[in-house]
Protein backbone atom coordinates (compact mmCIF):
# COMPACT_ATOMS: atom_id res chain seq x y z
CA UNK A 1 0.00 0.00 0.00
CA UNK A 2 1.09 3.52 -1.08
CA UNK A 3 -1.26 5.50 0.63
CA UNK A 4 0.71 5.90 4.04
CA UNK A 5 2.61 8.79 4.44
CA UNK A 6 4.71 9.57 7.48
CA UNK A 7 4.57 13.05 8.09
CA UNK A 8 0.84 12.76 9.49
CA UNK A 9 3.10 11.10 12.27
CA UNK A 10 5.86 13.10 12.49
CA UNK A 11 7.58 13.85 15.86
CA UNK A 12 4.83 11.86 17.57
CA UNK A 13 5.08 9.66 21.26
CA UNK A 14 5.82 6.83 18.66
CA UNK A 15 9.15 8.70 17.16
CA UNK A 16 10.19 9.63 20.52
CA UNK A 17 10.73 6.13 22.07
CA UNK A 18 11.87 4.58 17.99
CA UNK A 19 14.65 7.12 17.68
CA UNK A 20 15.81 7.58 21.12
CA UNK A 21 16.14 4.01 21.42
CA UNK A 22 17.83 3.64 17.32
CA UNK A 23 19.89 6.49 18.52
CA UNK A 24 21.39 4.66 21.72
CA UNK A 25 22.16 1.19 19.34
CA UNK A 26 23.86 3.21 16.91
CA UNK A 27 25.83 5.38 19.29
CA UNK A 28 26.71 1.75 20.88
CA UNK A 29 27.88 0.34 17.53
CA UNK A 30 29.77 3.44 17.59
CA UNK A 31 32.05 2.58 20.29
CA UNK A 32 34.23 0.30 18.32
CA UNK A 33 36.81 1.19 15.68
CA UNK A 34 35.37 -0.84 12.94
CA UNK A 35 32.83 0.69 10.45
CA UNK A 36 29.05 0.09 10.44
CA UNK A 37 26.02 -0.39 8.11
CA UNK A 38 22.71 1.17 9.39
CA UNK A 39 19.85 -0.46 7.25
CA UNK A 40 16.35 1.33 7.18
CA UNK A 41 13.67 -0.53 5.35
CA UNK A 42 10.84 2.17 5.43
CA UNK A 43 12.83 4.91 5.48
CA UNK A 44 10.13 7.74 4.49
CA UNK A 45 10.89 11.05 3.93
CA UNK A 46 14.08 11.72 6.21
CA UNK A 47 12.77 14.94 7.43
CA UNK A 48 9.42 16.74 8.06
CA UNK A 49 7.91 20.17 8.58
CA UNK A 50 6.13 20.20 11.87
CA UNK A 51 4.24 24.02 10.97
CA UNK A 52 2.46 23.04 8.09
CA UNK A 53 1.81 20.44 5.90
CA UNK A 54 0.56 17.18 6.71
CA UNK A 55 2.03 17.52 9.92
CA UNK A 56 0.54 20.20 11.14
CA UNK A 57 -2.88 18.72 10.45
CA UNK A 58 -3.13 16.27 13.55
CA UNK A 59 -0.42 18.12 15.20
CA UNK A 60 0.82 14.13 16.43
CA UNK A 61 4.10 15.87 17.56
CA UNK A 62 1.96 17.77 20.37
CA UNK A 63 1.81 14.29 22.01
CA UNK A 64 5.88 13.82 21.50
CA UNK A 65 8.91 16.20 20.65
CA UNK A 66 6.62 19.19 21.98
CA UNK A 67 6.53 17.92 25.44
CA UNK A 68 10.21 17.29 25.89
CA UNK A 69 11.28 20.64 23.85
CA UNK A 70 11.78 23.10 26.76
CA UNK A 71 12.48 20.24 29.49
CA UNK A 72 15.34 21.43 31.50
CA UNK A 73 15.45 17.87 33.80
CA UNK A 74 15.94 15.20 30.47
CA UNK A 75 18.26 12.12 31.27
CA UNK A 76 21.09 11.96 29.39
CA UNK A 77 20.02 10.26 26.53
CA UNK A 78 16.63 12.18 26.01
CA UNK A 79 19.09 15.29 26.11
CA UNK A 80 21.07 13.96 23.65
CA UNK A 81 18.33 13.49 21.28
CA UNK A 82 16.77 16.84 21.86
CA UNK A 83 20.22 18.16 20.85
CA UNK A 84 19.93 16.56 17.46
CA UNK A 85 16.65 17.94 16.87
CA UNK A 86 17.24 21.67 17.94
CA UNK A 87 20.43 21.46 16.06
CA UNK A 88 18.06 21.23 12.75
CA UNK A 89 16.01 24.23 14.44
CA UNK A 90 18.52 26.90 14.66
CA UNK A 91 15.94 29.19 15.31
CA UNK A 92 15.23 27.89 18.64
CA UNK A 93 11.29 27.36 17.32
CA UNK A 94 10.25 23.62 16.92
CA UNK A 95 9.98 23.94 12.77
CA UNK A 96 11.54 20.73 11.81
CA UNK A 97 11.73 17.08 13.61
CA UNK A 98 13.67 14.33 11.23
CA UNK A 99 12.79 10.82 9.94
CA UNK A 100 14.94 7.81 11.24
CA UNK A 101 17.43 8.50 8.39
CA UNK A 102 18.24 12.01 9.79
CA UNK A 103 18.72 10.51 13.05
CA UNK A 104 21.27 7.59 11.87
CA UNK A 105 22.91 10.34 9.71
CA UNK A 106 23.74 12.64 12.74
CA UNK A 107 24.56 9.93 14.89
CA UNK A 108 26.84 8.20 12.85
CA UNK A 109 30.79 8.64 12.00
CA UNK A 110 31.78 9.57 8.44
CA UNK A 111 33.04 6.29 7.46
CA UNK A 112 29.80 4.75 8.75
CA UNK A 113 27.19 3.71 5.78
CA UNK A 114 23.54 3.89 4.94
CA UNK A 115 21.42 1.87 3.23
CA UNK A 116 17.91 3.67 2.89
CA UNK A 117 14.69 2.10 1.41
CA UNK A 118 11.58 3.59 0.55
CA UNK A 119 8.81 2.54 -2.04
CA UNK A 120 6.25 5.60 -1.83
CA UNK A 121 7.33 7.70 -5.10
CA UNK A 122 7.11 11.09 -3.69
CA UNK A 123 9.11 10.46 -0.14
CA UNK A 124 11.38 8.33 -1.97
CA UNK A 125 11.87 12.19 -4.44
CA UNK A 126 11.51 13.60 -0.58
CA UNK A 127 14.12 11.82 1.05
CA UNK A 128 16.94 11.88 -2.19
CA UNK A 129 16.35 15.88 -2.32
CA UNK A 130 17.33 15.94 1.33
CA UNK A 131 20.65 13.77 1.48
CA UNK A 132 21.65 16.37 -1.22
CA UNK A 133 21.20 19.28 0.74
CA UNK A 134 22.33 17.21 4.17
CA UNK A 135 25.58 16.13 1.74
CA UNK A 136 26.07 19.42 0.45
CA UNK A 137 25.64 21.23 3.72
CA UNK A 138 28.29 19.22 5.21
CA UNK A 139 30.68 19.28 2.74
CA UNK A 140 30.63 23.11 2.61
CA UNK A 141 31.23 22.91 6.43
CA UNK A 142 33.83 20.85 5.71
CA UNK A 143 32.45 18.01 8.50
CA UNK A 144 33.16 15.39 5.38
CA UNK A 145 36.48 14.10 4.09
CA UNK A 146 36.03 13.27 0.47
CA UNK A 147 35.47 10.02 -0.94
CA UNK A 148 31.85 9.66 0.48
CA UNK A 149 30.19 9.19 -2.29
CA UNK A 150 28.83 5.59 -1.30
CA UNK A 151 28.21 6.94 2.24
CA UNK A 152 24.80 7.24 1.82
CA UNK A 153 22.78 4.83 -0.77
CA UNK A 154 18.98 5.42 -1.41
CA UNK A 155 16.86 3.20 -3.19
CA UNK A 156 13.13 3.38 -4.34
CA UNK A 157 12.44 -0.28 -3.58
CA UNK A 158 10.59 -2.78 -1.12
CA UNK A 159 12.89 -3.05 1.76
CA UNK A 160 12.06 -6.32 2.65
CA UNK A 161 13.39 -7.92 -0.32
CA UNK A 162 16.07 -5.51 -0.84
CA UNK A 163 17.50 -6.05 2.69
CA UNK A 164 18.55 -9.20 1.61
CA UNK A 165 21.27 -7.98 -1.11
CA UNK A 166 22.61 -6.24 1.79
CA UNK A 167 23.26 -9.10 4.56
CA UNK A 168 26.05 -9.24 6.02
CA UNK A 169 27.78 -6.19 5.28
CA UNK A 170 31.16 -6.27 4.48
CA UNK A 171 32.26 -5.24 7.84
CA UNK A 172 30.03 -7.66 9.60
CA UNK A 173 28.73 -4.88 12.03
CA UNK A 174 25.34 -3.53 11.18
CA UNK A 175 21.56 -2.26 12.62
CA UNK A 176 18.30 -3.00 10.75
CA UNK A 177 15.53 -0.94 11.66
CA UNK A 178 12.17 -1.95 10.26
CA UNK A 179 9.46 0.09 10.40
CA UNK A 180 6.58 -1.14 7.87
CA UNK A 181 3.47 1.73 8.38
CA UNK A 182 0.98 -2.30 8.98
CA UNK A 183 -1.77 -0.86 7.25
CA UNK A 184 -1.51 -4.03 5.13
CA UNK A 185 -1.88 -6.66 7.97
CA UNK A 186 0.24 -8.55 5.66
CA UNK A 187 2.81 -6.72 7.10
CA UNK A 188 3.03 -8.19 10.45
CA UNK A 189 3.85 -11.71 8.95
CA UNK A 190 6.46 -10.13 6.55
CA UNK A 191 8.42 -8.31 9.64
CA UNK A 192 8.64 -12.06 11.08
CA UNK A 193 9.84 -13.86 8.07
CA UNK A 194 12.13 -11.10 6.88
CA UNK A 195 13.75 -11.59 10.26
CA UNK A 196 13.82 -15.27 10.49
CA UNK A 197 15.81 -15.09 6.79
CA UNK A 198 18.38 -11.67 7.90
CA UNK A 199 19.11 -14.07 10.86
CA UNK A 200 20.49 -16.70 8.96
CA UNK A 201 22.11 -13.96 6.83
CA UNK A 202 23.49 -11.80 9.30
CA UNK A 203 23.26 -13.50 12.56
CA UNK A 204 25.29 -11.00 14.91
CA UNK A 205 23.33 -8.14 13.33
CA UNK A 206 21.03 -5.59 15.31
CA UNK A 207 17.51 -5.48 14.56
CA UNK A 208 15.18 -3.23 15.98
CA UNK A 209 11.39 -3.93 15.01
CA UNK A 210 9.20 -0.55 15.50
CA UNK A 211 5.39 -2.04 15.89
CA UNK A 212 2.01 -0.50 17.33
CA UNK A 213 0.43 -1.55 19.53
CA UNK A 214 -3.40 -2.21 19.04
CA UNK A 215 -6.14 -4.46 19.55
CA UNK A 216 -5.89 -5.97 16.27
CA UNK A 217 -4.58 -9.70 16.52
CA UNK A 218 -1.52 -9.38 14.34
CA UNK A 219 -0.44 -6.50 16.58
CA UNK A 220 -0.58 -8.58 20.05
CA UNK A 221 0.90 -11.75 18.20
CA UNK A 222 4.19 -10.02 16.74
CA UNK A 223 6.37 -10.02 19.82
CA UNK A 224 5.69 -13.59 21.08
CA UNK A 225 6.81 -14.67 17.38
CA UNK A 226 9.56 -12.67 17.41
CA UNK A 227 10.70 -13.46 20.54
CA UNK A 228 11.21 -17.32 19.13
CA UNK A 229 13.46 -15.98 16.62
CA UNK A 230 16.99 -17.49 16.80
CA UNK A 231 19.13 -15.33 18.12
CA UNK A 232 21.24 -14.35 20.89
CA UNK A 233 18.39 -12.25 22.94
CA UNK A 234 15.77 -9.60 22.12
CA UNK A 235 14.49 -6.82 24.42
CA UNK A 236 11.08 -5.63 23.87
CA UNK A 237 9.86 -1.93 25.08
CA UNK A 238 6.45 -0.52 25.02
CA UNK A 239 5.21 3.19 25.76
CA UNK A 240 1.94 3.79 26.41
CA UNK A 241 0.65 7.38 26.94
CA UNK A 242 -3.23 7.10 27.67
CA UNK A 243 -5.87 4.52 28.14
CA UNK A 244 -7.02 3.01 24.84
CA UNK A 245 -10.23 4.46 23.14
CA UNK A 246 -13.21 1.87 23.79
CA UNK A 247 -13.10 1.77 19.76
CA UNK A 248 -9.65 0.61 19.45
CA UNK A 249 -8.78 4.03 17.41
CA UNK A 250 -6.37 6.56 17.68
CA UNK A 251 -2.16 4.86 18.33
CA UNK A 252 -2.16 5.61 22.15
CA UNK A 253 1.14 2.79 22.89
CA UNK A 254 3.89 1.69 20.85
CA UNK A 255 6.83 -0.46 21.17
CA UNK A 256 10.43 -1.17 19.79
CA UNK A 257 11.33 -4.54 19.46
CA UNK A 258 14.83 -5.08 19.71
CA UNK A 259 16.79 -8.63 18.41
CA UNK A 260 20.39 -8.94 19.80
CA UNK A 261 20.42 -5.56 21.94
CA UNK A 262 23.79 -4.37 23.63
CA UNK A 263 24.06 -5.02 27.07
CA UNK A 264 23.98 -1.11 27.90
CA UNK A 265 20.16 -0.86 26.60
CA UNK A 266 18.16 -2.29 29.14
CA UNK A 267 19.66 -0.62 31.85
CA UNK A 268 19.31 3.18 30.08
CA UNK A 269 15.62 2.14 29.46
CA UNK A 270 14.85 1.26 32.60
CA UNK A 271 16.50 4.54 33.93
CA UNK A 272 14.49 7.02 31.02
CA UNK A 273 11.13 5.30 30.66
CA UNK A 274 9.82 6.20 33.70
CA UNK A 275 10.32 9.70 32.78
CA UNK A 276 8.93 9.40 29.37
CA UNK A 277 5.71 8.38 31.00
CA UNK A 278 5.43 11.04 33.16
CA UNK A 279 6.42 13.76 30.60
CA UNK A 280 4.32 11.96 27.72
CA UNK A 281 1.60 10.41 30.04
CA UNK A 282 -2.48 12.08 29.92
CA UNK A 283 -3.84 9.85 32.26
CA UNK A 284 -3.35 7.07 34.53
CA UNK A 285 -3.61 4.55 31.73
CA UNK A 286 0.24 5.96 31.31
CA UNK A 287 2.56 3.06 31.28
CA UNK A 288 5.84 1.11 30.11
CA UNK A 289 6.90 -2.47 29.57
CA UNK A 290 10.41 -3.62 29.72
CA UNK A 291 10.99 -7.33 28.91
CA UNK A 292 13.99 -9.21 27.71
CA UNK A 293 15.02 -12.90 27.02
CA UNK A 294 16.69 -15.09 25.52
CA UNK A 295 15.92 -17.25 21.61
CA UNK A 296 18.21 -19.49 21.52
CA UNK A 297 16.53 -23.13 21.53
CA UNK A 298 15.04 -23.80 23.16
CA UNK A 299 13.44 -20.65 24.46
CA UNK A 300 14.26 -20.58 27.50
CA UNK A 301 11.76 -17.35 29.09
CA UNK A 302 11.58 -13.66 29.82
CA UNK A 303 13.04 -11.16 32.45
CA UNK A 304 9.75 -8.58 32.84
CA UNK A 305 10.17 -4.61 34.42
Amino acid sequence: MLSYRHAFHAGNHADVLKHVVTMQLLSYLGQKDTPYMYIDTHAGAGMYALDGGYAAKNAEFETGIARLWDRKDLPAPLAEYIKLIKAMNPSGKMRYYPGSPYVADKTMRPEDRLRLFELHPSDSKILQDNFKKVEAHAAAQGERPSGRGTRVMIQKADGFQGLKALLPPPSRRGLVLIDPPYEDKGDYKRVKDTLQDALLRFATGTYAVWYPVLHRMESRQLPDKLKRLTSNGWLNVTLTISTPSPDGFGLHSSAMFVINPPYTLEPMLRDVMPFLVGALGRDAGAGFTLESGTTLAPYTGTRRV
